[in-house]
């Protein structure tokens, strides 16, 4: 089971990202599972910490990522869900955690690791 859950959804070319606020990187919305909950319930208490407004259609599974970042030495082990569909308004709900909520062209930006392995699995050149 992945320790963490991540949400992609795309429109209109441009993907549904969040900024961390500690260091500016930008990473699809998301994050670390509590015990005994499951990847999917994970997302969902994510997305409403920190995008209470944000209203999710059709989730599904793309995959598991377990591997470790060649750069930090870090383990990455996420469920990726891929969104048909989202709506409504971008509001913060984690302002301690994060500080912006776009839909951005996901290139040419500072992605956390696991987000860069996601764009370019996903979204490549």
């Amino acid at each position: 089971m992945a320790k963490s859950s991540k949400l992609v959804v795309a429109r209109k070319g441009r993907v549904l990202l969040v900024r961390r606020r500690r260091d500016k990187r930008w990473m699809f919305p998301g994050g670390r599972r509590r015990a005994g909950e499951s990847e999917r319930k994970c997302l969902h208490r994510e997305i409403m910490e920190e995008l209470p407004k944000l209203r999710l259609g059709e989730l599904r599974l793309w995959k598991e990522v377990n591997g470790k970042n060649r750069r930090s030495g870090r383990r990455m082990s996420d469920a990726i869900f891929l969104g048909k569909k989202a709506s409504g308004p971008l509001k913060i709900g984690d302002k301690k955690e994060l500080d912006r909520a776009e839909w951005r062209k996901p290139r040419g930006l500072k992605l956390t690791p696991t987000s860069r392995y996601i764009r370019d699995k996903l979204f490549p050149k």
